[in-house]
């Protein structure tokens, strides 16, 4: 019997491949190629959260969120102290990936159990900032920080490198939806945001608590220039350079960041777009293929 043509091979290997490299060898979440049975999760395969979260733009989304957490001084200061990114880079990203993929395409149970667990983690994340002030990761208002970057950053993302950009309609959706984590998580000060305005608002209006100190500085470093291995590097500088085009260009001076206008959309951009194509195209489940987070 013959085997899958050659392309499909391909596809097969190279999906596998990026899916080491995202979430490791961890299972599968969900068969998105089967139809639902029982309970579809937080979202639903008819959100808006679904079609967001399953194109590779997330990539671009992810890093983009971790520079900007980086302005807040009490929440890189958690990240500093507690997290071990310097040393175990590989095992927080598929730590990440797993819980967002949980979280998305899980059940109800199985997500509310990754934020218990997140929650649980959180715990131990307390101490002193740099400038005195105390901090704790489980801080409602830090909580919120957290979501609204994310929720910001995979929103800008898709509508940037996403083959489809969403309806207005559907990203005061997708922020909606965005919202019921929040809520699980107890980010309530103030209230998360439910639509794109409540989000800009909200960014907005934490602007005066913004702050770049030696802490990012070096996060920021880490997050542009990490230890990879030579086949990863090529591919995370396109991602890390999309995820800088689309930081405020406030930000970016603040954090030291040069980026010119001009090289983004007519290098990065595009290189972004053809990579995100590439890898959206190897991780598209292929029946009876699975596809993770």
């Amino acid at each position: 019997m013959a085997g899958p043509p050659i392309p499909e091979l391909l596809r097969r290997q190279l999906g596998t491949a990026i899916r080491r490299v995202i979430v490791g060898e961890g299972p599968v979440v969900r068969d998105l190629t089967k139809p639902i049975a029982g309970d579809a999760g937080l979202f639903g395969p008819h959100s808006v959260t679904w079609k967001v979260h399953a194109d590779a733009a997330m990539l671009i989304g992810g890093v983009r969120a971790l520079l900007l957490q980086t302005i807040h001084p009490l929440a890189i200061a958690g990240v500093t102290d507690h997290s071990a990114y310097k040393d175990d880079p590989t095992g927080r990203l598929w730590r990440t990936s797993r819980y967002v993929g949980t979280v998305t395409f899980g059940t109800t149970e199985e997500a509310k159990n990754a934020v218990a667990m997140v929650k649980r983690v959180h715990e131990g994340v307390v101490g002193t900032a740099p400038d005195g002030r105390p901090y704790a990761a489980n801080d409602p208002h830090l909580l919120g920080w957290v979501h609204h970057t994310l929720v910001d950053s995979f929103l800008r993302a898709h509508q940037r490198y996403a083959r489809t950009a969403l309806t207005l309609d559907d990203s005061d959706r997708y922020v909606s939806e965005q919202s019921r984590l929040a809520d699980l998580f107890g980010a309530d000060d103030p209230a998360p945001a439910r639509s794109v305005a409540e989000l800009q608002t909200w960014l907005r209006e934490i602007r005066p608590e913004l702050e770049v100190g030696q802490q990012a500085r070096e996060a920021t470093r880490f997050l542009l220039f990490p230890p990879l291995h030579n086949a990863a590097r090529a591919p995370y500088a396109i991602i890390a350079s999309a995820a800088v085009g689309l930081l405020p260009a406030r930000v970016r001076r603040a954090l030291g960041i040069r980026a010119l206008p001009f090289a983004n959309r007519l290098a990065v951009e595009p290189a972004a777009k053809t990579l995100i194509r590439v890898v959206g195209w190897a991780l598209t489940p292929r029946s009876p293929s699975a596809v993770g987070a």
